[in-house]
């Protein structure tokens, strides 16, 4: 069959398709041309920071600086144990930088797998190139679900239809013809062409938008700005009683400045949560490279912690519940056609679009092309109107007009055709109608009063682990939305095979109102007929009731709904489109991998807010005791070794397993608040029992080394409670964390109980009453702790 392209000129004589001028696209020597001339789109597309930045950013922190300054201070004053604060530092700035790079180069290596690479025309071949290497005046075809990468004008167009919506706002798809300009940034929607590049690089107009967005705009991340708030508050809090601590400890009853100084670092130090922005992003970079392994492409990644956060998903049944591929069981012929003519219209109508979707693929491989059939005009299928179109020269000489799409979209309500569609849609199957048409295709109506002719019945083939995946989502009390363009009982037939019960709703019988809609969409589980429009404003009812929405999706169809979700997840087979406006692109296109990102952002989420807790903890008693030892005005009772001792034992290296452990509990709102109701509790209650068993141990010991004797009994009261603090962190208990707890005790035995480590760390336990005091006190702190815990658990639920 031959086909006449829109853009082609016709000769009067041979009625056959002839290039149209300069069509054959640029010749190698020209692209050498404009590539030395530096006419490349060379808009650097970077899926993370660079190496430079990671080291800046993991080294050259507010935090750090602090550190740092004390830690030179300490070197030059005190022995090397007072100065091992400074070499954990340098350990977790590293451990932080290395971590990033190879998140970095996961990142980067997934990138250029899930890269776009649009088809360029040169010496008249099409060839695949990288988005970078397209130059000036190269001609560019595209199709259904391309992105436009440059800028152009368009030189050829057959039925093209491209949607600009994200670069103005418009949701009507534009029609283009030669000569019409193409923005970058737009992508088509339906029928095919090319264009001609004429801004390539930071001139193409969505190089430019996108340049302005990186320069104003970061992706919301309740996380990071949690900690930076807390951070904040940390600050403030940190000067006052700095300061005041610094005079207390060089003016107090000591004559020595070398101690002096030594406790007053001792009392600054632990204010600093130093591990707490490190193990963040930590936590983030290893979910990054676990998502890698797993072929799942994070774009922004945020996008880890806004999945966890997520309690409804909205899926496209094609290429999510069902694979992309169909095949053709039954042709039905209706009102006395023939259907060896039918199969020759099938086969003319899969030959005339040079772009078919699944579903006409399906009917290509079924039906084969007559070559006596000559394609005079066409209309591209288009998921707003549901069906597809041609004109045909017959080889008789007879002409005829073609519809296929959807049977309740082409057919009137009292068609019987209906019914018989309707028993096939029950079933799970997928119903194409047949129609010849009265009308042209130009026509503003082309299907009124179209004649139907035949019903093509196809079969989807399901995902095999589609049916699991939505079981998990189930058993995580993640709503499921089946959102499809299908007719709506037959997705319903399929989602009912997947397990997903719920009544399938006809998208056109759905209010307009956001109020409404939302209330259909609580009430509904499976909808239909949605038309690309109702896909974005069904985003927006669900997020206006308070709902987390994830998008999944692949097609053309799905990008205004991806990009107005919280998340869009988007298949790796999917069209530029759609995995441009994703956040996550699954580049195995297997929908089994979103319960992977899931179960990653919860992970990271939970986890990092229990260790933040173990982390303020230390900050609030940390504040608390420098307060309490200006008001009393005594020496502060710790040296820095002994607070590096504690750290590391209760918060540095439980904080490491935990954040990585896994953690199902779905993430939830106002991290900063969730935090700080029990940090401050239980700082506040481990700092005053401290100070308290400081005190009498002031009160016990007299003479020689009575310092050294009150900071130990006080270090073995603080460690307890650091201790039961931890014990409550880690519930619910599993072997590992019962045996991480007991591994951290049994390390501060071991300090305790070995001479060498007792010299190294100052810590020796004199007597047999104070040490015993000690624990006592510590034992009546933890039951405090157990008490308050619970109670602002109910006083003050998150």
């Amino acid at each position: 069959m031959t086909h006449i392209d829109a853009g082609a000129e016709l000769d009067p004589v041979h009625p056959v398709a002839l290039p149209a001028a300069g069509s054959a696209g640029l010749t190698r020597a020209e692209v050498a041309e404009r590539v030395a001339r530096g006419e490349v789109n060379d808009v650097p597309v970077r899926s993370s920071r660079s190496m430079g930045e990671i080291v800046r950013a993991n080294v050259f922190t507010r935090f750090n600086a602090i550190i740092g300054v004390l830690w030179l201070v300490m070197l030059f004053v005190a022995p090397i144990q007072d100065s091992l604060f400074g070499f954990v530092i340098l350990a977790n700035t590293g451990i932080g930088i290395v971590q990033e790079w190879r998140a970095k180069q996961t990142l980067d290596s997934l990138a250029v797998i899930g890269e776009a690479r649009p088809t360029v025309r040169r010496d008249g071949v099409a060839v695949e190139v990288a988005t970078s290497e397209i130059v000036l005046d190269d001609l560019v075809e595209t199709g259904p679900g391309d992105k436009i990468v440059v800028d152009g004008v368009c030189a050829e167009a057959d039925g093209l239809e491209i949607d600009e919506s994200l670069l103005t706002g418009e949701a009507d798809p534009v029609h283009k013809r030669p000569g019409d300009q193409v923005m970058s940034g737009s992508f088509v929607v339906a029928g095919g062409g090319a264009f001609r590049a004429t801004k390539v690089g930071r001139e193409a107009y969505a190089a430019q938008l996108a340049e302005e967005a990186s320069r104003f705009t970061l992706v919301h991340s309740e996380l990071r700005t949690g900690i930076s708030t807390i951070l904040k508050y940390v600050t403030w809090m940190m000067v006052p009683a700095a300061i005041g601590l610094v005079i207390t400890q060089l003016v107090v009853k000591n004559d020595n400045l070398r101690t002096a100084v030594a406790r007053t670092v001792g009392g600054i130090v632990p204010m600093v949560p130093e591990g707490l922005v490190l193990l963040t992003s930590v936590a983030f970079a290893i979910g990054v490279i676990r998502l890698g392994r797993k072929q799942c492409l994070v774009q922004e990644l945020p996008a880890i912690e806004g999945l966890a956060r997520v309690d409804t998903v909205c899926l496209d049944k094609t290429g999510t519940l069902t694979e992309g591929g169909m095949d053709v069981t039954e042709l039905r012929a209706l009102n006395g056609a023939d259907e060896p003519y039918v199969r020759k219209v099938l086969g003319a109508l899969g030959e005339s679009d040079p772009h078919p979707n699944a579903s006409l693929q399906a009917i290509i491989d079924a039906c084969p092309d007559s070559e006596e059939w000559r394609c005079v005009e066409s209309l591209p299928f288009s998921s707003a109107r549901k069906y597809s179109g041609a004109a045909f020269s017959e080889g008789d000489g007879e002409a005829s007009t073609w519809l296929l799409g959807a049977p309740d979209v082409l057919l009137t309500e009292d068609d019987p055709s209906l019914a018989e569609t309707e028993r096939l849609n029950e079933q799970g199957l997928r119903v194409l109608l047949l129609a010849r048409a009265t009308r042209d295709l130009d026509d503003p109506e082309p299907a009124r009063g179209a004649r139907p002719t035949a019903l093509v019945v196809l079969e989807q083939r399901l995902r095999p682990d589609a049916g699991d995946t939505l079981r998990y989502f189930a058993e995580q009390r993640v709503q499921a939305k089946v959102v499809s363009g299908d007719n709506a009982v037959s997705v319903g037939a399929v989602a009912a095979k997947l397990g997903l019960s719920g009544t399938a709703v006809d998208a056109r019988r759905l209010p307009d109102d956001q109020q409404g809609m939302a209330k259909a969409l609580d009430e509904g589980t499976v909808f239909g007929r949605v038309t690309p429009q109702q896909k974005r404003d069904m985003v927006g009812a669900l997020q206006s009731g308070g709902h987390t929405v994830a998008m999944t999706g692949d097609g053309v169809n799905d990008v205004l709904a991806l990009k107005d979700a919280d998340i869009g997840v988007s298949m790796g087979s999917g069209s530029e489109a759609t995995r441009a406006v994703a956040q996550i692109v699954l580049l195995n296109n297997s929908f089994a991998t979103l319960p992977s990102v899931v179960a990653e952002g919860r992970r990271v989420i939970g986890n990092i807010t229990r260790v933040a807790t173990l982390f303020l903890v230390k900050t609030v008693y940390s504040v608390l005791l420098a307060l309490l030892v200006v008001c009393w005005q005594v020496e502060y009772p710790f040296l820095p070794r002994h607070l590096t001792l504690l750290s590391t034992l209760t918060i540095g290296v439980p904080a490491f397993f935990l954040a990585l452990a896994p953690n199902t509990e779905r993430a939830h709102p106002h991290f900063v608040r969730r935090v700080m109701r029990y940090a401050v509790p239980g700082g506040v209650v481990a700092g005053a029992a401290t100070f308290a068993t400081y005190l009498l141990a002031r009160h016990y010991y007299t003479g020689p080394g009575s310092l050294e004797a009150e900071t130990s009994a006080a270090t073995l009261t603080l460690f307890l409670i650091s201790m039961w603090v931890l014990a409550i962190i880690a519930r619910p208990y599993t072997w590992w964390r019962i045996a991480l707890v007991a591994a951290m005790g049994a390390a501060f035995l071991l300090v305790l109980v070995v001479p060498a480590l007792q010299d190294f760390f100052a810590l020796r336990l004199v007597g047999v009453t104070m040490p015993w005091t000690a624990v006592a006190v510590a034992a009546v702190a933890a039951a405090v702790l157990e008490f308050l815990w619970r109670w602002v658990g109910r006083r003050f639920p998150a």
